[in-house]
């Protein structure tokens, strides 16, 4: 089939367009399509987005994206395909559009891969006892002290590391922590033993695997029966200086437990996620010496975002040229994934 250059509408929050497009990634869009960059909608019922809206081919959508209801649709006659440029779709595409026969894809692909250079990251320094180390260091400053005999207990080698999920972020982590001398096991109901065996961990039951790992780390996505997937009682399984990583989403965890035992002192935490998602000015999760909170910052950031852009305009070319996507989303698999 013959490539041609469809027609392409941007829709995101405005100020996220040359955030997202740099010089080289939109001069790319231009090879393979057509669109007019000064034009970003983040309002479909704005009187500039009605013409755009019934040209368009093909929505380029990334964070502020608006949802594309029934009535979007009916005014987007020649619309046939969605690419965000970006990870979760949840919010962006309706019934309508699986119903329409709309194509979907999603950077999915490309945003797990900072979520896990991130976490495998964190999984060391935790191990390493990095911020207890760091915090110490700041009081004794240069008076003696003997740093073996008082972290004896810190170190990665043969450490477990229990992953909790193996979604795209999570078998990534996997696969990143194989040059280790960590031993990582898995939790995922959807995952046999055979299954796991093949990604090279064992799987094991949630309450034993919070029970038995010195690190937990989250990546399952965000459905009603992952909700305090982590609650009180499985944290309290943890073993005593434990580390839970959240970089997947603050519902899975009772935000209130984990606030307990952090408080305690008992377990470490390193939190890129939180419910609600900006905790309270009086949150004592920002002042704690054993938790490192960070502002949901794990996934794509900075040049970050140009990987899923270069993502986002290899799949418009592909629709170009009138090849299927290679990160299709799928209606019947949306439910499980993030």
């Amino acid at each position: 089939m013959p490539v041609r250059r469809p027609r392409i509408l941007l829709a995101m929050a405005p100020a996220l367009g040359p955030r997202l497009l740099d010089h080289a990634t939109a001069r790319r869009l231009h090879d393979v399509a057509e669109f007019d960059p000064e034009l970003i909608v983040e309002d479909f019922s704005a009187p500039e987005a009605a013409a755009a809206l019934d040209r368009a081919e093909v929505l380029l959508t990334f964070w502020g994206a608006p949802a594309l209801d029934a009535r979007v649709l009916a005014a987007a006659p020649r619309l046939e395909a969605v690419v965000h440029a970006a990870g979760s779709v949840k919010h962006i595409v309706t019934d309508a559009c699986w119903d329409r026969g709309i194509a979907v894809s999603s950077a999915a692909q490309a945003n797990s891969l900072p979520v896990a250079e991130y976490t495998v990251a964190m999984v060391l320094l935790a191990n390493k006892r990095v911020m207890e180390l760091r915090e110490e260091y700041r009081r004794v400053r240069d008076k003696p002290h003997d740093w073996h005999l008082r972290y004896g207990h810190a170190g990665n080698y043969r450490r477990t590391v229990g992953i909790v999920g193996a979604s795209r972020i999570g078998r990534r982590v996997i696969e990143l922590l194989r040059p280790y001398d960590l031993e990582p096991v898995l939790y995922d109901p959807y995952v046999s033993v055979a299954e796991a065996a093949g990604l090279g961990v064992r799987k094991l039951g949630l309450d034993e695997l919070c029970a038995t790992s010195d690190v937990v780390s989250l990546h399952a996505p965000e459905l009603p029966e992952t909700r305090r997937l982590i609650d009180r009682r499985r944290l309290a399984l943890m073993r005593d200086g434990a580390t839970l990583i959240n970089t997947a989403r603050g519902s899975l965890v009772d935000g209130a437990a984990v606030t307990e035992e952090l408080v305690s002192g008992r377990l470490h935490a390193v939190i890129d996620v939180t419910d609600p998602e900006v905790l309270s000015a009086d949150s004592p999760l920002y002042d704690l010496p054993n938790v490192l909170l960070t502002p949901h910052v794990a996934g794509s950031l900075g040049n970050e975002l140009h990987r899923m852009a270069d993502s986002a305009v290899d799949e418009i070319a592909r629709y170009a040229a009138g090849l299927p996507f290679v990160h299709a989303v799928r209606r019947e698999e949306l439910r499980r994934i993030a």
